[in-house]
Parts: structure tokens; C-alpha cells; sequence
């Protein structure tokens, strides 16, 4: 079976879960659909929030529409648009990025926020893991040596590979 977007939010339905999906360009119709509803319509909740990190500085406004209108019936179970405008900086260079998503959840923007800045933390904890310090791309199999780490106690990756690189027994314990 043919893996589509709304398949898979049908699905997600279909089996009692819920789901939030970021909309993209790969989605022209419901990508412009959202971006014209934001321009239009009043929001229902907005969440601000400001954080400096590591050089960076970005503020995040996450704004809720609770008005679904006009979107394929296919798109099942939309209970909420939502919006991420990030603004700042990174490196002294400045940026900005706006992204879309739908959700069968009924959250207001402060809800969305916290799912949202969940999700990241697991993306940057593990594929930024993985794409930068393990170059995944150019080895997958070091996805093992990953999640070996992890599992054993390892919060950075690097301190554990420099730990275990010259500990021949000990990497093979982990495989008990």
C-alpha cells in the first residue's frame, strides 16, 4: 500500500491516536491553504517564548487557529492549525522560518509549544547525534554503536566514544 499523508492521519484516526504533521512545500494546496487562513483569520491562542543557547538567540511565537475551513476531507480528524514563526540569530547571522502543521489535537498554543519543543529535543538529541558526530549518512551501521551507547548509560555520545574506543572487552560486553 502506497504511504500518503493522509493515509497516514487516517490511519493514525482509524487506530484512536492523534497526531500533529508538519505541513511543507511536498503539500502545495494544504501548505497555502494554511499560510491564507493565518493571514485572515484571528487566531485562538498564542505562545511566546525567548531562549539563548550556545550562541543563539530565538524567539518562538506558536500561534493556534481553532477554525478549521476549507480543507480536504481527507485530511481526517483536523482539529487545529498551528503555526511556529522562529526569529534570531545563529552564528551572528540572523534568521527566520515559519513553519505549518495540522493536528487532531485540541491544544492551545502553549500545549502545542511544549509537544513541539518535545519533539525537537529528540531530534536534535538523536539525529543531530547521528547526521554530525557519527556522520550517518556516510555509515549507517554506526547507528548500532548509537544506540549501544545509549542504552548504557551514555547522555554524549562523544565522551562515550572516547571512553570505549581503546576498551575492546568492554564494547563487546555491550552486545550481552
Amino acid at each position: 500500500m502506497l504511504c500518503t499523508p493522509k493515509k497516514t492521519v487516517a490511519h493514525s484516526i482509524n487506530s484512536g491516536n492523534d497526531y500533529v504533521m508538519t505541513v511543507k512545500g511536498n503539500q502545495p494546496t494544504l501548505f497555502e491553504q494554511l499560510k491564507r487562513q493565518f493571514e485572515q483569520a484571528p487566531v485562538h491562542s498564542v505562545d511566546r517564548q525567548t531562549e539563548q543557547t550556545r550562541g543563539r538567540q530565538t524567539q518562538r511565537t506558536v500561534s493556534v487557529l481553532d477554525t478549521v475551513i476549507g480543507l480536504d476531507p481527507q485530511w481526517v480528524g483536523v482539529q487545529r492549525l498551528v503555526q511556529v514563526e522562529r526569529v534570531g540569530t545563529r552564528a551572528n547571522q540572523p534568521y527566520q522560518e515559519t513553519m505549518f502543521y495540522i493536528s487532531s489535537l485540541s491544544l492551545d498554543a502553549t500545549g502545542f509549544a511544549q509537544r513541539l519543543r518535545q519533539h525537537w529535543h529528540i531530534e536534535n538529541r538523536l539525529h543531530w547525534v547521528k547526521d554530525v558526530v557519527l556522520k550517518e549518512d556516510q555509515a549507517p551501521l554506526r547507528t548500532i554503536a548509537l544506540n549501544l551507547l545509549r542504552q548504557h548509560g551514555f547522555d554524549s555520545i562523544t565522551q562515550g566514544l572516547r571512553r570505549m574506543a581503546h576498551n575492546i572487552p568492554g564494547l563487546f560486553s555491550y552486545f550481552q
